[in-house]
């Protein structure tokens, strides 16, 4: 079988040779979808009006910093919503939930089609904490239970039970804080091209305190806990984590997922957008 490489290079030498020395256009179009895929069907960004956005920030014992959060409401209803907790990816930030992603844009087209209504809320774990306790003492997850969701609680928002997502890196805190808490506490849980590694050796350089943390915070080893739990998982086929998803899917074949055509970027989150806030709002509404 030809090597994903070799295969490049003699459509590249095709496209060359054809017409005459000139490029084919067909081929050059194929060359560039392997090179850099596009989801099938892309979604576009919602163009339509953008619910409330509430910027804040808190002083995190937990993280021992000044911590940003946003919360993007699908309308002018600010009390009542049940919760979509959206945790970002590394070298993010939670306004990346409402900037590059544009959740607030996707969440208020999801209802106005008939989804039923929550809000979606970021929070900045640190560009590199992988959501969990560190040995520098900090300890993303921690501020989320102890800091995060209390201040949700003051400020109207339900969250005895609520949804968790988020991509890569916040893709696997998602599924590390659902098999944390469990069924009763999580309604549903939603992630894209989550940051999963079948072995620590495999794992990004600083996601880990070593060998014992990654064992210690191994979510394929626990997926057990989230046996009761509605899962979707989208991941895009030419994502690095494409092999620690079907892992997961391995053990968890009942999980709803989408894999298609795209990379680890931007462009699949937003694909995946519409169908990871539809399953959300279905089972936050149960």
């Amino acid at each position: 079988m030809l090597s994903r490489r070799a295969l490049l290079l003699g459509l590249v030498g095709l496209g060359a040779a054809g017409a005459g020395g000139l490029a084919v256009p067909e081929v050059r179009h194929g060359v560039r979808d392997l090179l850099d895929p596009t989801p099938v069907p892309p979604h576009p960004v919602p163009t339509g009006p953008v619910g409330a956005l509430v910027e804040g920030a808190f002083a995190s014992r937990a993280t021992s910093r000044r911590t940003g959060f946003v919360i993007a409401y699908p309308d002018q209803v600010r009390t009542g919503l049940p919760v979509l907790l959206v945790l970002h990816g590394k070298g993010a930030t939670h306004h990346d939930v409402v900037g590059s992603h544009r959740l607030g844009a996707f969440l208020s087209d999801a209802v106005r089609r008939g989804v039923p209504p929550f809000a979606v809320v970021g929070v900045d774990g640190g560009s590199d904490s992988y959501w969990h306790a560190r040995r520098d003492g900090t300890d993303a997850q921690r501020m989320v239970l102890e800091e995060l969701l209390p201040l949700l609680a003051r400020r109207g928002l339900r969250v005895d039970r609520l949804a968790l997502g988020g991509w890569s890196m916040g893709g696997y805190g998602a599924l590390l804080l659902a098999e944390r808490l469990g069924p009763a506490r999580v309604a549903a849980v939603a992630v894209d091209s989550p940051a999963l590694w079948r072995r620590w050796e495999d794992s990004a350089p600083g996601a880990f305190d070593g060998r014992a943390d990654f064992a210690a915070h191994d979510v394929l080893r626990r997926l057990d806990r989230l046996a009761k739990l509605p899962l979707r998982v989208s991941c895009g086929t030419s994502d690095p984590f494409l092999p620690g998803v079907r892992a997961l899917l391995r053990q968890r074949p009942e999980t709803q997922h989408d894999l298609g055509p795209g990379g680890h970027d931007v462009a699949w989150w937003q694909h995946a957008a519409p169908a990871q806030l539809a399953f959300v709002g279905r089972h936050l509404a149960a």
